[in-house]
């Protein structure tokens, strides 16, 4: 380096006018966001805390109870009424969130909608019903979140960011995984494009919401560290194939969930009823399979996905019951049942693809998901942070190929496609996922 350029280098990196007002802006950045996140992360792992200690109990009483599956009708007519009457604005879960974040100046996210899905959700789980636990808490969480920007005088710019924080809050202290949920929050609202403005926040609630939850004695679902192959052609190729078969799951999932949904919708006019006549459907149904294997969250299959060949059936049944569950009206969540789908897919997948069992079933675990809400690298990271970070070329490939085949469909209609996956759908930049209409395949 001449003279000159150092000199140049030298007075460009100190320069009294740029140097010092760069560092205690970015430093009062920082902080000012440390602030704001770490009362999302206490409120997102207090809220998911309360939750996940309620929900254990809840599926505790169904499984030694299992009469209570019964009552689904009752239970659905319970939570449709109490949205027909206190939840209407709230009704839009997860959408409304994406669609507050993408138009951070439109109304804010009602205050009921915390304790509407909170015991919906615990209702839904306890009469037997099919669905998850991530949509109740990123919807407690980005609600709880939205109650602050008036209180500190935020702007609309400032309020896209605490939403944000609140779905990476409530993510990552639900499952466990902080880098995951501050990635999947920054990824899932734009299809094909990340606020990266919004990173820092992001990571900070995550952390925050992990820790806090973490601390109220809150565990997680332990799963194995997957040991994997030496990549080779072969395992390159059973990669691709099986990462094909989940992406065509995730759009199976998610067409076969907004069918179901509009056909209880035109079917039924009146919103309660709905999750009723479900309920009956969903009762008949668990009585004729005799057994619970295929309702709740599903979690003691998905564990037994890593170390035993289960029935080849099990990912179609969950699929079916989840979206029955779900798309009539009860509440919950998509992601944990997506995670039973991928993982029984991946474990049916065993005997045709030259890769251990355990792999397959953490591939599908997250690959399904990741094509199911479009968040493929927030997903890779979910899969390194649970099975440990040797699987990640297999993972990543998975769910990037899943992401790819799952097309423009999803399971957040309100995702806005930023950066289309392919040029033959690049007609479609800037549409709403609710918007496209597509065949399955």
């Amino acid at each position: 380096m001449t003279l000159f350029n150092k000199k140049l280098f030298t007075g460009a990196l100190f320069s009294k006018s740029s140097f010092p007002l760069d560092f205690l802006l970015n430093l009062k950045y920082l902080f000012r966001w440390l602030g704001l996140a770490f009362l999302v992360g206490l409120m997102a792992g207090s809220a998911s805390a309360l939750f996940l200690t309620w929900l254990d109990k809840a599926t505790l009483y169904r499984e030694t109870h299992p009469w209570i599956i019964a009552f689904l009708p009752l239970g659905g007519f319970l939570i449709g009424w109490a949205y027909h009457q206190w939840g209407r604005e709230a009704e839009g879960g997860n959408n409304l969130l994406l669609q507050s974040i993408q138009m951070p100046s439109c109304k804010r996210i009602p205050l009921v909608m915390a304790p509407l899905v909170l015991g919906a959700t615990l209702i839904t789980h306890l009469v037997g019903g099919s669905a998850g636990r991530e949509g109740t808490a990123v919807q407690m969480s980005g609600a709880l979140a939205d109650q602050l920007p008036p209180f500190f005088k935020l702007r609309p710019r400032d309020r896209k960011i605490i939403l944000i924080c609140g779905v990476s809050a409530g993510f990552a202290s639900v499952f466990g995984t902080p880098l995951a949920g501050a990635v999947f929050a920054l990824e899932v609202f734009l299809l094909g494009h990340m606020r990266y403005n919004a990173l820092i926040p992001s990571f900070l609630a995550a952390l925050i919401a992990h820790t806090v939850t973490t601390a109220w004695g809150v565990g997680h679902t332990l799963y194995p560290v997957v040991e994997v192959p030496s990549l080779s052609v072969w395992t390159m190729g059973a990669t691709l194939l099986a990462g094909i078969c989940f992406g065509m799951a995730a759009r199976l999932f998610s067409w076969a969930s907004h069918w179901i949904g509009n056909t209880f919708k035109k079917s039924i006019g009146y919103a309660p009823l709905r999750p009723l006549v479900g309920g009956a459907v969903l009762a008949m149904i668990i009585w004729g399979l005799g057994t619970t294997k295929y309702i709740g969250l599903g979690i003691p299959t998905i564990v037994a996905s890593f170390s035993e060949q289960l029935p080849s059936y099990d990912f179609l049944l969950k699929l079916a019951l989840t979206v029955l569950t779900l798309g009539c009206g009860f509440k919950g969540g998509e992601v944990t049942p997506l995670f039973f789908i991928g993982a029984t897919l991946g474990n049916a997948l065993f005997p045709w693809l030259p890769l251990p069992l355990e792999l397959l079933a953490a591939m599908g675990f997250v690959a399904v998901f990741a094509a199911a809400a479009n968040t493929p690298l927030a997903c890779t990271l979910m899969g390194m942070e649970l099975f440990g970070t040797g699987c990640g070329i297999y993972v990543g490939l998975a769910c990037v190929v899943a992401y790819l085949f799952s097309g423009h469909t999803g399971i957040y209609g309100a995702q806005v496609v930023e950066s289309s996956k392919h040029p033959l759908y690049a007609r479609e930049t800037g549409s709403r996922l609710s918007g496209i209409r597509r065949r399955v395949f």
